[in-house]
C-alpha cells in the first residue's frame, strides 16, 4: 500500500486544521462502531488520512453535523 502524506490529504481539504478536526472525528467514529471505507490494516489514524484523501470523507455543512 502507498504511503499517506498530508499533502495527499490536502489535494481534498485546503485546511490543515480542519484536516486534523476531520481526522479525530473519524476515528471517533471508528470506536462508536463505523466501518472503514477504505481497505487499510494501519493504524486508526492512517485510515482515516486514506479515507480523506481518497475523497471518501467530506466537510459536512455547519447546519448538518452532529457534533
Amino acid at each position: 500500500m502507498a504511503r499517506i502524506t498530508v499533502d495527499d490529504c490536502l489535494k481534498k481539504v485546503n485546511n490543515r486544521f480542519l484536516l486534523i478536526h476531520m481526522a479525530i472525528k473519524r476515528i471517533k467514529q471508528y470506536k462508536e462502531g463505523y466501518k472503514p471505507l477504505v481497505e487499510s490494516k494501519n493504524k486508526e489514524v492512517v485510515t482515516a488520512l486514506r479515507e480523506i484523501a481518497a475523497g471518501k470523507v467530506l466537510v459536512a455543512e455547519e447546519g448538518n453535523q452532529d457534533n
